[in-house]
C-alpha cells in the first residue's frame, strides 16, 4: 500500500476538483523558426535550434546541445536545464518515497512485535513546557500511526499536550513561537549553497581558446626573456596573459552577479503564504514561520505546509501524488487524519494541527536532498546558440585561412618587421626566432576565433532575462519560468478574469432583497419576521468558508475569507449577526464546497430542535432556477409562479446592469431520517431541488483605477484583451464597457457570449467564433480552456490569467499562464509561468512591455556584435592575405572582444522598456532574429568601418602624413591609430544599436546609468591603453590631432546611421528573398528547414 494511502480513495472527481494533468508533448510547429530566417514552412524536426516555448521533449533539448559549436561548455550551458541532474532528482524522489514506505512497514512490524513481547521503550526526554516530544510526534506522523494518536487522546488530547486550542490556535507571540521552534524545530531545511565567485572564475578559465592563448603567452614569455632579456622580453607574453585574465575576470564577475539574482528569485518563489489561526485570528504567515502546534486553515488549491493531523474538515480531498508518486486523490476524515507536507488540497476545506516541520517531514527531506536550480533553456537562448554556431563556423574557417596565409607568407619570406626586415630567411633564422614567429601567428589566429565565436551571445539572453526578472519584481510580477518573459513579447491576446484583475476585488453588498422586499437601507431587518431573520443569518454564518474574529476588548471586528465571503459576512454583521452565536445555534452535518462549475455551494445543518436545513448559496439566476417556492417577509412560503420568477429575474438583471455580482440564498427542510450515516456521508450529494428562495444580494466590485488605460494600450499595440468571467452576461457587459474591452453597449453574440453556448459548439465552430469573442460570461474553467485551445489553433499566442484551482488546465495550456499572487491558489501558481503579485491587470500589461523589451534588447546586442564581428574579421583577413601583417594584434582583439561581449551585453541587454515598444505589433515567434532593418544598419556600419580602416591600413602613412618618420615608427603609429579608431567606432555604434529603427538614438540615454557607465569605462580604458600601456598592447602614444581625427571618423557613424534609416527595406525576410532568387534553395526549403544564413 503506498504511503498516504490509509484513507479511502475518493470517488470520481467533482467538477470543481483539481486533477493533476500529465504534460503532453507539444506538436513540432509550436516552436520558433530557424536561426536567422523565418521560413514558416520549416518544421521543428528540420532545425535543431528550434524548441517549443513550453514542455520541450528531452530529445529536442539533447539535439540542440549536440548541434551547437561550443568553446566553453561549462559556461555556455550553465543556465540551461541539466538533463543529468534532472534524472538524479527523480531518482532521489523515488528513493525517499520508497524509504518512507519501508520505514512505515518496518515500524508496523516492530510495533506488533513489541505488543507481543510486552517490550517497553525508554521514555523520551520531553521539551520544556510540553508533554510530548519531537521524536514521538515525528514518529506518529511519519508512520501514520493511528493507534498512537488514540493513545494520546486523539486530536483533542494532542492539542492539550501541545498547549494549543483547536479553534483559536496558539498564542502566537514571539516567546511562544521561539519556544516551539526550539522544542520541535523550524519549518526550514538546509539549502545547497550557490556557487562561489571562485567557481565562476574557474569556469570562465575553461574556454578552449583562452587556454590556448594562456599557453601561447607562457611560451612567448619564456622565449621573449630568453631572447631579449628579462627587462624587455616579458612584455609580449605578459600582455597577452593580462588581457586573457581581464576577459576571465570581467566574465566571472558578470556571471556571478546574474547567479545571485537567480538565487534571490528562487527564494521568492518558495516563500508561500499560509493562513493560520493564532490567538483566535486568521492571519497570513510565511510557510517558513509555521511551528508545531499551529492550526492551519486549508482550502481547495492550497499546499499542505507541513505534516499534521486533521482537526475538522468538510469533503477534504488531498492529492498526494507529489509525495507518493501515484496520482490518487485521498479523502481525509477522522479515521484517516494524517496530512503530508507538500501535498495539494484537491477539494473541500478544513483545519489541521501541525505536528512535524522541516527535516522531520518527508517533504523537508525531499527538498533538502534535491537542488533547487530552476535552470531551463528558452527558445530565444537556443536560437542564439544557433546564431553563435553559424558565426563560429564562419570564424573558424576565416581563422584557418588567416593561419594558412600567414604561415605561407612567413615561411616564404614575405613577412617583414615594422622596420622592413624580413622575418624568416631559410638557413639563417634561428629556432627561437622561428618558434617566436609561429607563436605570434598562432595567437592572432586563435584570437580571431575568440572574437568570431560569440560565446556571450546566448548568455546575453540570460543577462537580459536576469535583469528583466529583477525589474519585473518591482513591477509586481514574479517570473516562474524564464521563457515566459520572451513569449510574453509575442502575445497577441490576453484572456483575463474580471474579479480582482480588472476590478479591485473589494466587494460590498449595496443592494439586497430578503423575504420578497428590498431592504432600504441594508440593515433594516425590523420588517422581517424572526423566522426569516433566523434563516438569513443561519445561511450567512454557516454556509461560508470565511470567518469573523470578534476581539474581547471590543475593538474592530476582523472578517477573513475570499472577497465574496467577506462581503456577505460584513453584510451579515450589518444585519446585527453575532457570528459565534449563530454558529453555535446549529451544527454542520455535511458540506458541498462551492466550485466554479456548479456556481453554487451548500451546507446541511441541524439545529437544537433536530430540524435539518440544507442551505444553498451561489449565482443568482442558477439558484433561482432551482427554487419552487419563495419566502415571504412574514416567514410563510409561497409557490414560485412564472410571474414571480420573472419578477426576481428582473431584479437580478437590474442589479447586473449596475455591474453588481448577484448571489442568491435558498434552503430546504430535510427529514432527519433522510440523512445518511457518517460512513455513507462521504459520497452524499446534498439535495438541491425544491428549494425555497430566501433572498438575493447584489455586490459592487469597482473597476481598478488605470485599467481602462491599460486595456487601451494593449489594443493599440495589437494585443486583444478578452474578459472571461463566471458572472452573468449583464454584469460582464457592464464591467467590460467600463474597462474599455467593449465599446458598443448593444454588442451581441458572438462578441459577447455565454460559456454554455460556446461549449455547445463543435471544434470547427469554436475556432470560427473565437477571434470575435470579447466577453465570455457564466464561463466555467473548462470553457476558458476550450477558448485557449481555439485561439491557439487560430495562430494566436495566448496569455491567460487565473486564480482558482480549476484554472490550472487553462494556465497550463496557454502560451503564458499568469496566476494571481493575492487570490491565487498554490495549484494555480504552480501551473502558471508568471505570478502577478498585486492581481492587477496593469501589471499584466507591464509584463507585455518587459517581454517585448527582452526581444528588442537581444536584437540590439546582436546588431552591435555582428557589426564588430564582420568588421574585425574582414579587416584582419584582407590585411593578412595582402600584406602578411594584421593591424589588430592578439591583445587588441581581446580588448575588442571584451567591449563586444561582456561590456556590450551589459550596456545593451539591460535597456529598460520604452513606450515605443507598445506602439508596435507583437513580435511573431517565427520572425527572424536579424530583421531586414538590422541587416541594413549592420551593412552600412560594417562597410563604412571596413572601408575607412582598410584605406588607413594600406594608405595610412600618406593620409596621416607619416612619410617623414621611420618605417617602423610610422607603422606603429598607423596601427595604433587604426586600433583606436576601430574601438571608438564601436563606442559610437553602441549608441546606434540602442535604437535600430528610431531616428533619435539619444532618447532616454540619461536614464540608463549602466549604459553610460559602460561607455565611460570603455573610453577611459581606451585612453589609458593608448597613452600609458603601449608596451603591453604594441601601441604608441597618439597626438591630440590624431585623437581628434579618430573621434571625427567614429562620429560619422551617427549621421550615417541617421541617413541609413531613410533607406526602405523589403518586408519579406532576407532569407526568403534569397530562397526566391535561388530556385534550388527554394525547393529545399519546402522539404525541410534551410540552413541558417
Amino acid at each position: 500500500m503506498p504511503a498516504g494511502g490509509v484513507g479511502v480513495q475518493a470517488p470520481e472527481a467533482s467538477p470543481g476538483r483539481y486533477v493533476r494533468r500529465v504534460d503532453e508533448v507539444p506538436p513540432d510547429d509550436d516552436g520558433c523558426d530557424d536561426v536567422l530566417g523565418a521560413d514558416g514552412r520549416a518544421t521543428g524536426d528540420g532545425d535543431p535550434f528550434d524548441i517549443p516555448a513550453k514542455r520541450a521533449p528531452v530529445e529536442r533539448l539533447r539535439r540542440w546541445r549536440q548541434a551547437a559549436l561550443v568553446l566553453n561548455a561549462s559556461r555556455r550551458f550553465r543556465y540551461t536545464l541539466d538533463l543529468k541532474k534532472e534524472e538524479e532528482k527523480e531518482q532521489t524522489r523515488r528513493k525517499i518515497r520508497a524509504h518512507a514506505q519501508v520505514i512505515r512497514a518496518a515500524l508496523l512490524f516492530k510495533e506488533a512485535g513489541e505488543k507481543q513481547n510486552g517490550d517497553m521503550e525508554l521514555p523520551e526526554i520531553l521539551p520544556r513546557g510540553f508533554r510530548i516530544g519531537e521524536d514521538q510526534l515525528t514518529s506518529m506522523t511519519r508512520d501514520h500511526n493511528y493507534s498512537a494518536l488514540q493513545e494520546y487522546g486523539g486530536v483533542k488530547g494532542l492539542t492539550n499536550l501541545l498547549k494549543t486550542n483547536p479553534e483559536k490556535g496558539i498564542h502566537g507571540d514571539e516567546a511562544d513561537l521561539s519556544c516551539r521552534a526550539n522544542a520541535f524545530g523550524a519549518n526550514r531545511y538546509p539549502r545547497k549553497k550557490g556557487k562561489s565567485f571562485w567557481v565562476f572564475l574557474w569556469e570562465a578559465c575553461q574556454d578552449l581558446t583562452l587556454v590556448i592563448l594562456i599557453v601561447a603567452a607562457a611560451i612567448s614569455l619564456v622565449l621573449g626573456i630568453a631572447t631579449e632579456g628579462i627587462k624587455e622580453g616579458w612584455y609580449d607574453g605578459a600582455s597577452i596573459a593580462f588581457a586573457v585574465f581581464l576577459v576571465i575576470l570581467v566574465t566571472a564577475v558578470s556571471d556571478y552577479k546574474q547567479s545571485l539574482q537567480f538565487q534571490h528569485l528562487n527564494e521568492e518563489k518558495q516563500n508561500i503564504q499560509v493562513e493560520v489561526i493564532r490567538g483566535g485570528r486568521r492571519i497570513q504567515v510565511s510557510i517558513f514561520d509555521i511551528v508545531v502546534g499551529d492550526v492551519v486553515a486549508l482550502k481547495i488549491g492550497d499546499q499542505v505546509p507541513s505534516d499534521g493531523i486533521l482537526i475538522s474538515g468538510h469533503s477534504l480531498a488531498i492529492d498526494e501524488s507529489s509525495m507518493t508518486g501515484e496520482s490518487k486523490i485521498v479523502m481525509k476524515d477522522q479515521k484517516s487524519p494524517f496530512l503530508m507536507g507538500g501535498c495539494k488540497v484537491a477539494d473541500g476545506y478544513g483545519t489541521m494541527l501541525v505536528t512535524a516541520v522541516g527535516l522531520n517531514t518527508e517533504w523537508g527531506l525531499l527538498m533538502a536532498s534535491i537542488s533547487e536550480d530552476n535552470n531551463e533553456e528558452t527558445p530565444l537562448q537556443v536560437r542564439l546558440n544557433g546564431v553563435a554556431t553559424f558565426i563560429g563556423i564562419v570564424g573558424l574557417v576565416v581563422a584557418a585561412m588567416v593561419l594558412v596565409v600567414l604561415f605561407a607568407r612567413y615561411f616564404t619570406g614575405h613577412t617583414t618587421d615594422p622596420d622592413g626586415t624580413v622575418q624568416f630567411v631559410k638557413g639563417r633564422t634561428g629556432v627561437k626566432s622561428i618558434i617566436f614567429g609561429v607563436i605570434k601567428i598562432l595567437t592572432v589566429a586563435v584570437t580571431i576565433v575568440v572574437v568570431a565565436v560569440p560565446e556571450g551571445l546566448p548568455l546575453a539572453v540570460t543577462l537580459t532575462l536576469a535583469y528583466s526578472m529583477r525589474k519585473m519584481m518591482a513591477d509586481k510580477a514574479l517570473v516562474r519560468r524564464l521563457s515566459a518573459c520572451e513569449t510574453m513579447g509575442s502575445a497577441t491576446t490576453i484572456c483575463s478574469d474580471k474579479t480582482g484583475t480588472l476590478t479591485l476585488n473589494q466587494m460590498t453588498v449595496v443592494r439586497s432583497i430578503v423575504g420578497g422586499i428590498e431592504l432600504q437601507p441594508l440593515a433594516t431587518i425590523e420588517k422581517l419576521s424572526p423566522t426569516v431573520t433566523s434563516l438569513v443569518l443561519e445561511a450567512i454564518a454557516q454556509n461560508t468558508s470565511g470567518s469573523v474574529f470578534e476581539p474581547e476588548d471590543g475593538s474592530t471586528v476582523e472578517v477573513t475569507g475570499s472577497p465574496t465571503e467577506k462581503a456577505i459576512l460584513s453584510w451579515g454583521l450589518e444585519l446585527h449577526m453575532k457570528f459565534a452565536v449563530e454558529r453555535s445555534k446549529s451544527a454542520i452535518i455535511h458540506v458541498s464546497p462551492f466550485n466554479s462549475e456548479k456556481k453554487r455551494g451548500g451546507v446541511a445543518v441541524t439545529g437544537r430542535d433536530s430540524d435539518v436545513h440544507v442551505h444553498w448559496k451561489g449565482a443568482a439566476e442558477i439558484v433561482l432556477a432551482l427554487c419552487t417556492n419563495w419566502l415571504d417577509v412574514d416567514g410563510s412560503a409561497h409557490e414560485m409562479t412564472p410571474d414571480k420568477a420573472n419578477h426576481f429575474r428582473n431584479y437580478i438583471e437590474d442589479m447586473a446592469e449596475q455591474s453588481l455580482r448577484c448571489v442568491a440564498f435558498a434552503y430546504r427542510d430535510l427529514d432527519l431520517n433522510d440523512i445518511p450515516s457518517e460512513e455513507q456521508r462521504i459520497n452524499w450529494q446534498l439535495p438541491d431541488n425544491d428549494l425555497t428562495l430566501i433572498g438575493i444580494a447584489g455586490m459592487k466590485d469597482p473597476c481598478r483605477p488605470g485599467v481602462r488605460d491599460a486595456v487601451e494600450l494593449c489594443t493599440n499595440s495589437g494585443v486583444k484583451v478578452r474578459m472571461v468571467t463566471g458572472d452573468n452576461l449583464q454584469t460582464a457587459r457592464a464591467i467590460a464597457l467600463e474597462c474599455g474591452i467593449l465599446t458598443d453597449p448593444q454588442a451581441s453574440a458572438p462578441v459577447i457570449i455565454e460559456g454554455k453556448v460556446f461549449r455547445a459548439y463543435s471544434d470547427a465552430e469554436r475556432e470560427a467564433v473565437a477571434d470575435k469573442i470579447s466577453v465570455m460570461g457564466r464561463s466555467s474553467p473548462n470553457d476558458k480552456l476550450l477558448l485557449v485551445k481555439a485561439l491557439k489553433k487560430n495562430g494566436h499566442v495566448v496569455a491567460v490569467t487565473g486564480d482558482g484551482t480549476n484554472d490550472a488546465p487553462a494556465l497550463h495550456e496557454a502560451d503564458i499562464g499568469l496566476s494571481m499572487g493575492i487570490q491565487g491558489t498554490e495549484v494555480a501558481k504552480e501551473s502558471s509561468d508568471i505570478i502577478i503579485l498585486d492581481d492587477n491587470f496593469a501589471s499584466v500589461v507591464k509584463v507585455v512591455r518587459w517581454g517585448r523589451s527582452v526581444y528588442a534588447n537581444i536584437q540590439k546586442f546582436i546588431q552591435f556584435q555582428l557589426t564588430v564581428n564582420v568588421a574585425a574579421l574582414i579587416i584582419n583577413v584582407v590585411a593578412a592575405i595582402s600584406s602578411g601583417n594584421v593591424p589588430l594584434n592578439a591583445v587588441q582583439l581581446l580588448w575588442v572582444n571584451l567591449i563586444m561581449d561582456t561590456l556590450g551585453a551589459l550596456a545593451l541587454a539591460t535597456e529598460p522598456p520604452t513606450d515605443q515598444l507598445m506602439k508596435r505589433t507583437p513580435v511573431g515567434r517565427r520572425e527572424p532574429l536579424v530583421t531586414n532593418i538590422m541587416w541594413r544598419n549592420l551593412f552600412i556600419q560594417a562597410v563604412y568601418q571596413v572601408a575607412v580602416l582598410l584605406t588607413l591600413n594600406f594608405r595610412g602613412r600618406d593620409l596621416l602624413h607619416l612619410t617623414k618618420d621611420t618605417l617602423e615608427h610610422s607603422s606603429k603609429v598607423k596601427n595604433s591609430f587604426i586600433f583606436n579608431t576601430f574601438v571608438l567606432c564601436q563606442v559610437f555604434n553602441e549608441f546606434n544599436a540602442r535604437k535600430p529603427e528610431e531616428l533619435n538614438i539619444f532618447e532616454g540615454v540619461s536614464r540608463n546609468h549602466l549604459f553610460l557607465a559602460v561607455v565611460s569605462v570603455t573610453v577611459v580604458l581606451q585612453v589609458i591603453i593608448i597613452e600609458f600601456l603601449g608596451k603591453f598592447t604594441s601601441t604608441v602614444k597618439l597626438s591630440w590631432q590624431l585623437w581628434l581625427v579618430s573621434l571625427a571618423i567614429a562620429f560619422v557613424s551617427w549621421p550615417l546611421a541617421l541617413v541609413g534609416k531613410f533607406i526602405p527595406v523589403p518586408q519579406t525576410p532576407l532569407k526568403n528573398l534569397i530562397l526566391k532568387c535561388w530556385p534550388k534553395g527554394k525547393n529545399q526549403g519546402d522539404e525541410g528547414a534551410a540552413p541558417p544564413v
